[in-house]
């Protein structure tokens, strides 16, 4: 993969665990000559994922529409930094880019991230990988609320296929790597 999209939080969290594993994905990244794509910012895991791939030796692309960018405080040594007017505008831009997503720890921004390109992989807009990186067990309840969907019949069982999920960086990258869209 040329190019993964990592959406997540511009806060550290609430334990150094959700840093370090973010900063474990960064490099994992560079070691695999993957372009980080993301949101731009230096704060947080955002900025974490990011100076771990540049120090690692990757690429690094960041998208911050102009809003964000005094806010969030945009990263200044990024391989190139992308502004561009909305949120939607990011979504697309980072969509374009990568080849596939993988979300890490955040708040409803990460979420909504999340769940936008989970809902156009759904309705077969793409076919390109999405993860949940299962820091310290984060993503559990969204994993049971998918089961739960697909219980109640209001997702497909295919459908569920659609976000792999792992708690280690290396074994969600190794999953994308034999991804097979269940949409056809």
């Amino acid at each position: 993969m040329k190019g993964l999209a990592v959406f997540c939080g511009s806060r550290n969290g609430a334990s150094d665990v959700y840093i370090n594993e973010a900063r474990k994905l960064g490099k994992e990244l560079a070691n695999r000559n993957t372009t980080l794509i993301y949101g731009g910012s230096s704060a947080g895991i955002m900025g974490a994922v990011a100076d771990s791939v540049l120090e690692a030796g990757g690429r690094v692309i960041g998208v911050m529409p102009q809003f964000l960018d005094s806010r969030e405080r945009s990263h200044k040594n990024l391989t190139e930094l992308i502004i561009v007017e909305s949120m939607h505008e990011r979504k697309a831009k980072m969509s374009e880019l990568a080849d596939g997503f993988i979300a890490l720890p955040g708040g409803p921004g990460t979420l909504e991230e999340f769940f936008e390109i989970f809902t156009w992989a759904q309705v077969g807009l793409h076919k390109k990988p999405i993860g949940l990186l299962n820091i310290n067990h984060y993503f559990d309840p969204i994993v049971a609320l998918f089961n739960h969907m697909a219980d109640e019949h209001f997702m497909d069982e295919k459908h569920r296929s659609l976000a792999l999920v792992d708690e280690d960086a290396r074994g969600l990258l190794d999953q994308f790597l034999h991804y097979q869209s269940a949409i056809l």
